[in-house]
């Protein structure tokens, strides 16, 4: 069975070229097709808790310009502006330093490349770094046979 558009029709499984012409029917037909906007963006519509439609229409007008931060100094040094991800939800507090893990100020620390850690006694390196050289090396291994592999 196939729709041209206009009306449905029957055909049989084994003529191939009324298949082809089925389909090729149903894919124009679907071209005709024209949704509103509202209706596509419904699967892939992400929100979020602040900001809203822009007003204007289109090029660069006056209204692209960067506008002056509403928002005041004191809250700005309170709160983590724009780091709230929920609609009914309110911007976080900046806490004190101790109110925070140990581990989150060592998160930004320069960590040994494996040149370097190649360079130290493996027998004298921390856990920590140990672990990394054994990631990296075997890292580097993999790409190395990985290329030896794809010049034979």
């Amino acid at each position: 069975m196939f729709f041209d558009g206009s009306h449905w029709g029957f055909c049989r499984s084994k003529d191939l070229q009324g298949l082809r012409t089925m389909a090729l029917i149903y894919i124009r037909s679907l071209r005709n097709v024209n949704l509103p906007k509202e209706v596509i963006q419904i699967g892939g519509c992400r929100t979020f808790a602040v900001g809203g439609k822009k007003k204007g229409g289109k090029g660069g007008a006056a209204g692209d310009a960067p506008k002056a931060s509403s928002i005041s100094k004191e809250v700005k040094a309170s709160t983590v502006v724009g780091a709230n991800i929920l609609k009914d939800g309110a911007d976080p507090k900046v806490l004190p330093d101790s109110e925070y893990p140990d581990w989150l100020w060592h998160l930004l620390d320069k960590r040994p490349a494996l040149s370097e850690l190649r360079r130290k006694d493996l027998e004298s390196l921390p856990y920590d770094d140990l672990k990394r050289f054994v990631k990296l090396d075997t890292r580097a291994r993999i790409k190395e046979n990985n290329s030896v592999r794809a010049k034979n």
